[in-house]
């Protein structure tokens, strides 16, 4: 990922092996990573069971919130593609419980249409 991407807050793509390494202690006995994205410090997971959403606050990164999405509470999805002029896509989730979307921003060189088929993938 370019300095200019991570500054401007897009996420790209992630080794599956590098986050199941980094993150396998969040992960059950049989669960495994399907897709990882990276977002500066933070990540979201896609695994086969669940959307675990890593944030990584403060300057010295120390504190690290590690939320967990079973895709049967997300309720829909939607994706807004990069325009001539935007340097991103978009992607929206909507979860059971929550009133507004989770949104991630993702480099124009990312296809975002792999990321929504990983959604609709899990989400029945």
């Amino acid at each position: 990922m370019g300095l200019f991407n991570g500054l401007m807050g897009n996420a790209s793509e992630y080794s599956i092996e590098a986050a199941q390494k980094e993150y396998g202690h969040l992960l059950s006995d049989k669960e495994i990573v399907d897709k990882a994205y990276k977002l500066v410090r933070d990540m979201f997971i896609f695994t086969n069971r669940r959307l675990i959403l890593i944030d990584v606050q403060g300057m010295t990164g120390k504190k690290i919130e590690c939320r967990s999405i079973p895709y049967s509470k997300i309720t829909s999805f939607s994706v807004e593609t990069a325009g001539h002029l935007d340097l991103d896509a978009e992607l929206k989730i909507w979860v059971s419980g929550i009133g507004q979307p989770i949104q991630k921003q993702f480099n124009k060189t990312l296809n975002i249409y792999e990321v929504q088929a990983e959604l609709a993938e899990h989400v029945k």
